[in-house]
């Protein structure tokens, strides 16, 4: 087996929330709801990050230390959106609205394998997306939302470009390069 794989990367945005296609809401007997994460958590943004990117090869922030999480967590215009389904966390969007004004990045995005295949991760994802375009309506002084971007890789989950493409984003960059050949982390890193 190689030591390297190649890696695609494609590269999304909207440039107008008009480009929003939300999906359907799952039923009203699923028990699927969204609500954000008002009160920056390191342990709780670090369990739904290493939960939902156990199986597609987040390593990224697993070395990240509880400071370096408060820090990223603090930064103005980041949220956290949170599907729950019968008050079990489901997955969650995470948005980055501090790095370039006028464009918000949907920095993660995904829902814990027991949740998947369900229709809620178009829901979740048709939520975060809108509010990523009403960023500036809940803090005050940011400037308005001009595009919401983000990316996703051949290492991600299977249908995570398609749903994407389906929500309104559209590719505007690709790039294949070699790295790494990293094993998934599985759901407990470091146990």
């Amino acid at each position: 087996m190689s030591a390297t794989v190649d890696v695609t990367t494609w590269y999304l945005e909207q440039t107008s929330a008009a480009d929003l296609a939300p999906a359907r809401v799952p039923g009203h007997d699923a028990g699927v709801g969204v609500a954000r994460a008002e009160v920056p958590s390191p342990e709780f943004s670090r369990f739904l990050y290493a939960s939902v990117g156990a199986d597609n090869t987040w390593i990224d922030r697993l070395p990240w230390t509880y400071d370096q999480w408060q820090r990223f967590l603090d930064r103005p215009g980041v949220e956290t959106w949170v599907a729950y389904e019968r008050g079990t966390p489901a997955g969650f969007v995470e948005l980055d609205g501090a790095s370039e004004p006028g464009s918000v990045e949907i920095s993660y995005f995904g829902l814990l394998p027991a949740f998947r295949g369900r229709g809620i991760g178009g829901h979740l994802l048709s939520y975060g997306t809108a509010r990523a375009w009403d960023l500036a309506e809940r803090r005050e002084g940011h400037p308005a939302t001009r595009r919401v971007w983000l990316h996703t890789c051949s290492l991600d989950g299977r249908h995570a470009r398609a749903n994407y493409e389906r929500r309104g984003f559209r590719v505007y960059r690709t790039e294949t390069k070699q790295e790494p050949r990293v094993p998934p982390p599985g759901p407990w890193p470091g146990a």
